[in-house]
């Protein structure tokens, strides 16, 4: 746990402070809405919680919402779940997502980069102009209002284009990386019936070309509510039988028309990873996306039409959403599609350069990698550009911290960093970036606005400096409206309302510190308990992975039959590494004073990798049941993982041991 005054990190300047634009909307709140004026950001986050409706009612009147039907008032019921936000009101998310083309029409709107990382720009009137010709094209192909829009696509212009000319129509939108299989897909795609597809023929990625010609005839067999497939040749091959090209539908020069529709109306579906059961199909509204993500993006991640965002995503992980919402502020946004990693690690800096990125996301897993692969981004690439490095993901360990305010701190950078939380559920982040506050080691700025994170124990009582489970008590406008295929609702409250009714229990372990700030523990349903103990496991990959002979690291808590209670530690090794009894003595001396004795594994074990989700999270549960013996087929939903092999050696083990 962090020490009660610790020194910050970094500090904003006055300059900075006061040109934040979260600054600018406080003042102009506390004038026309009755926020207050003084105690910074701590009294505006209470006010933006306590004056729920207020507060959403403001950062509408301060992005100039376009209401095409006003309402009559901000949240109608606001229990949750079910809460109703701007009853009767009606807008078009696609709309808002285009407006900077009116001021804006020669300035890029989107800069597209593959792994030749040489930036190709799309204008906003160009972009405008595509989306008004596939909208129409869309309406022609009988999609209306409701119906489900499908991508098999990268992080490709084309995915952004598609998103909002389904949005336009209002169309729902839901889309898959190329990278995942076919039975991944289908898996998504056939809960909400898609009647168009949109599909790329493969993809490049480290440096080689994937063909995915196959697996489209696949989807397309296997998707019988398909009207139409509509065919992107990134590798340059013909379409098949029966496919539209996308270049016939996209060359029209036509206004785009944006289809009216209900705050709450869906505007895209994602998914959760679907490790131990089909993939969640959660339902977001336009409405609520759009309010949600220009507070987010606007206040909290403080850009604007002079910025350019870049954080590295595939259009399978809800970062990809996130990212194409950066339009939302006039704001320049950044496709990279290719690896994080090619032709070498400093991969994702070289891009940054290349783009002019102001807001650099990424993963903190990439960042604690470039520290153990020597890079030096500020060294060796011009990033005086980049005023934020943003991670997610997972926990940014305090090395990561250090290692990104020491790297550019040598060249003079005065450098904010900021990691983030949310979920896929949400589509935003629950706690994050605040532009006019302190950064402490290893820990989240604050809460984000109109969200009143708690920290609760088991009883439902909220904890200072201490963990306890991440609790929202006030609903969102970007929670879910409901999960596809749930009709009376059951899965939906389940999944987040089961443990304290009325509150949403996100699944984290988190500690809100008497600063206000938030540190993440890691996933409290694959909590580990030591003789009453509950410990994160996030804790103790920050320790272990700081060796630079580990490469990754998973840790697992198995109850066991006799009551007994087994802790394993996995280690990937990092090439050359040996786990010889000096490694070993190590590895559980550093867990044992940078945490506790509680937290020394009973065991620790080689393994060839360490399991994934197909958006890079580590997977705990699915392994910690391969050990408590349920068979692979039941434990996990093998077309979520990326690498059913890996978990059969995890399978093998647990048969070994019993």
């Amino acid at each position: 746990m962090s020490s009660a005054n610790p020194s910050p990190l970094w500090q904003p300047d006055r300059e900075r402070i006061a040109r934040a634009q979260i600054t600018k909307f406080q003042a102009w709140a506390a004038e026309h809405h009755g926020a207050p004026a003084e105690g910074g950001y701590a009294a505006l986050h209470r006010w933006s919680v306590d004056e729920l409706d207020t507060f959403w009612k403001a950062v509408t009147d301060w992005f100039d919402v376009r209401f095409s039907t006003p309402c009559a008032r901000v949240l109608g019921d606001r229990s949750m779940p079910g809460a109703q936000w701007f009853p009767g009101a009606t807008l078009n998310y696609a709309e808002h997502a285009l407006r900077a083309a009116e001021a804006r029409a020669d300035a890029p709107a989107l800069l597209h980069v593959d792994e030749t990382h040489e930036p190709r720009p799309v204008s906003w009137s160009e972009l405008r102009r595509q989306v008004g010709s596939l909208a129409a094209e869309l309406r022609t192909l009988g999609v209306r209002p409701g119906d489900r829009v499908s991508g098999y696509l990268p992080n490709i212009p084309q995915a952004v284009v598609a998103l909002l000319a389904t949005a336009a129509v209002g169309g729902v939108w839901t889309s898959c990386a190329p990278d995942f299989g076919a039975r991944s897909v289908l898996d998504r795609f056939q809960q909400v019936e898609p009647v168009v597809l949109f599909t790329v023929d493969g993809y490049r990625y480290g440096g080689k070309e994937h063909d995915r010609r196959d697996t489209v005839a696949e989807l397309r067999r296997e998707l019988p509510t398909l009207r139409a497939v509509v065919h992107v040749p990134l590798l340059g091959t013909e379409a098949p039988e029966g496919a539209l090209e996308w270049s016939a539908l996209t060359s029209a020069d036509v206004e785009p028309v944006f289809e009216a529709v209900p705050f709450d109306h869906p505007l895209w579906v994602l998914y959760s990873s679907g490790t131990t059961g089909l993939p969640k199909a959660i339902v977001q509204s336009q409405g609520g996306i759009l309010v949600e993500h220009l507070k987010q993006l606007g206040l909290h991640c403080d850009m604007g039409p002079e910025d350019r965002f870049f954080w590295y995503t595939s259009t399978g992980w809800m970062m990809w959403n996130f990212l194409v919402s950066g339009l939302l502020t006039g704001t320049t946004i950044v496709l990279y599609d290719g690896s994080p990693g090619y032709p070498g690690t400093d991969a994702q800096w070289r891009i940054a350069e290349r783009t002019g990125a102001t807001l650099f996301g990424t993963s903190a897993a990439y960042v604690m990698a470039c520290r153990k692969a020597d890079v030096h981004p500020s060294r060796d690439f011009d990033l005086s550009r980049v005023q934020c490095v943003a991670t997610t993901g997972s926990p940014l360990p305090p090395d990561g911290f250090r290692w990104l305010h020491d790297e550019f701190a040598e060249s003079g950078a005065d450098l904010w960093i900021a990691s983030v939380s949310g979920g896929t559920d949400v589509c935003s982040c629950f706690a994050g970036c605040v532009p006019t506050l302190p950064v402490y080691i290893g820990e989240l700025q604050a809460p984000c606005l109109g969200t009143d994170l708690q920290s609760w124990d088991l009883s439902g009582k909220p904890l200072t400096d201490e963990v306890g489970e991440l609790v929202v008590t006030n609903p969102m406008p970007s929670m879910p409206i409901r999960f596809w295929n749930d009709p009376d609702g059951s899965r939906y409250h389940d999944s987040y309302f089961d443990v304290y009714p009325g509150a949403w229990r996100h699944g984290d372990w988190i500690t809100v510190t008497s600063r206000g700030s938030v540190i993440i523990h890691g996933r409290s349903d694959s909590t580990l308990n030591r003789q009453g103990v509950r410990m994160g496991s996030a804790d103790i990959y920050e320790a272990v992975e700081r060796l630079p002979e580990i490469r990754e690291s998973l840790v697992i808590g198995v109850e066991q039959p006799d009551g007994g209670y087994w802790m394993p530690l996995f280690v990937h090794l990092a090439p050359g590494a040996v786990l010889d009894e000096a490694l070993l003595g190590r590895i559980k001396q550093t867990i044992r004073e940078q945490l506790s004795p509680r937290h020394v594994p009973d065991e620790v074990i080689e393994v060839p990798g360490i399991p994934h989700t197909l958006t890079g999270k580590r997977i705990e549960v699915p392994v910690k049941r391969l050990l408590q013996g349920v068979p692979l087929e039941k434990a996990v939903n093998v077309g979520s993982v990326d690498s059913v092999e890996l978990l059969r050696f995890y399978q093998d083990l647990a048969r070994k041991r019993t």
